[in-house]
């Protein structure tokens, strides 16, 4: 919501510049061009396979509870009170850390993604102002966020073939 109001109240301040002048406002998908750079595809590889050393772990762990918890169901009829409790207990233990493991490899996942995205994103956003300077754009629109529902076709044009060439 923040970035289609700061969207629009830049859109807003521009059009008295733009009466003033003829300017051109360059619109382009964000996420398309991000997409088919080939550098993200090797970020979000990487992702994908440490995501799936996160999932074997979680796996392992998961099963090693199930054995556990089907070895002390078998057993807890025969177990004196102390005994039981204690297995209850390490049980319990055991649950706690890996549901805490859960969440952290959650965090530490998207932490990773964003770390591997942002060269990635950083070299976009190059390719992006290096095309609005040599365009002489006023602004150069994602059209990602729906900001803009309808931009003139006499004062912009879809600038996504140029970020592409500039991206090479």
């Amino acid at each position: 919501m923040k970035k289609v109001i700061f969207t629009i109240t830049i859109l807003f301040a521009c059009c008295a510049t733009m009466m003033a002048q003829q300017a051109k406002i360059g619109y382009f998908s964000y996420e398309r061009l991000l997409k088919s750079m080939p550098d993200y595809v090797i970020a979000m590889n990487n992702v994908e396979d440490l995501r799936k050393q996160y999932a074997d772990e979680l796996k392992a762990a998961e099963t090693e509870f199930n054995e556990k918890y089907e070895m002390f169901l078998d057993q807890q009829k025969v177990l004196d009170d102390a005994i039981r409790q204690k297995r209850q207990a390490d049980l319990q233990a055991l649950l706690d850390r890996n549901v805490q493991f859960r969440k952290e490899s959650e965090r530490l996942m998207k932490q990773a993604e964003a770390d591997a995205l942002a060269p990635v994103k950083q070299k976009l956003n190059k390719a992006i102002q290096t095309v609005g300077l040599m365009g002489d754009y006023l602004m150069i629109v994602n059209t990602d966020s729906e900001a803009c529902p309808f931009l003139s076709p006499h004062n912009s044009e879809n600038v996504s073939a140029r970020i592409e060439a500039n991206l090479k």
